[in-house]
């Protein structure tokens, strides 16, 4: 049986909205499934980028992703930055907006990077505290994004699956859960990628994220910046097969091939996801 996903469609096979792709998209207008945006792009941008979305969004099923909300902060919730979230998702008719869950900065300061969680039960009330306020603002089930680590806290009490079990079933939060960095975080942490699978909350799984990584041999990075590898590729379908079935985004960040290249990575995942279903 399928899982419900909160009521929110498999969208099927799409690729990350990136500038060096506009005006392929725009001229072009090739068959894709859906386009996930970085939500911070476009929140306060205006003139070409909001116009080449507007348009975009008018063809295509568009899902947000965002790298700011921070929701794992002891920094209060930025007001702003959600009441520019909930306009664009707005906008665009996005189908779901996502983030990470992990921290950002401190004390007003944004690192621009996404910095790991102590596991703990106090963390856990907390971030379920700042999600169900998040959700309230969305009027919808926010989704939230396992990270890529590279080091852990010595106070965490709970695995990244335990805590994320929890924080679903707090909240009624949605998971995005990304395989490569599942991938990625048990080889820097020396956990058993299929255990993490064990623990997922499956019926909350909305979107599953691939990605290419640099392997440096004693550690991974998650660099976005390459094709997706085999154990990646089967570990996206063992998990899509435990959920039945959900949308899959390849993300692609640096050394950006052509649009075509692109998309033919993603649809790889035909390879690993039989009797795909595709709802409305």
């Amino acid at each position: 049986m399928a899982a419900s996903r909160l009521g929110l469609p498999d969208l099927g096979i799409g690729v990350g909205l990136r500038t060096v792709h506009y005006q392929h998209l725009l001229n072009e207008q090739p068959e894709v499934d859906f386009l996930e945006i970085i939500s911070d792009n476009y929140m306060e941008s205006a003139g070409r980028p909001r116009e080449v979305l507007d348009r975009l969004a008018a063809r295509y099923p568009i899902v947000m992703h965002g790298v700011s909300l921070s929701i794992g902060s002891t920094d209060p919730l930025d007001r702003t930055y959600l009441r520019q979230l909930v306009r664009l998702r707005d906008r665009t008719g996005a189908r779901w907006v996502s983030d990470h869950l992990c921290f950002t900065g401190v004390a007003g300061r944004n690192t621009h990077d996404l910095l790991p969680l102590p596991y703990t039960q106090a963390t856990l009330t907390h971030v379920a505290s700042r999600i169900d306020q998040v959700q309230q603002a969305l009027g919808a089930p926010l989704v939230i994004e396992n990270p890529s680590t590279y080091v852990g806290w010595a106070q965490s009490t709970l695995t990244e699956w335990e805590f994320l079990a929890a924080l679903c079933a707090r909240t009624g939060c949605g998971l995005l859960l990304d395989v490569n960095n599942i991938h990625v975080s048990a080889r820097n942490h020396g956990f058993d990628p299929l255990v993490y699978l064990d623990h997922v909350p499956w019926a909350q799984v909305v979107q599953f994220h691939v990605a290419g990584h640099q392997d440096h041999g004693d550690h991974i990075i998650d660099t976005h910046d390459g094709p997706v590898i085999p154990a990646v590729w089967d570990l996206l379908g063992r998990a899509w097969r435990r959920a039945g079935g959900a949308s899959v985004l390849l993300e692609w960040d640096a050394d950006i091939p052509d649009f075509a290249a692109v998309h033919d990575e993603a649809l790889r995942a035909k390879r690993v996801l039989p009797r795909r279903r595709k709802a409305a």
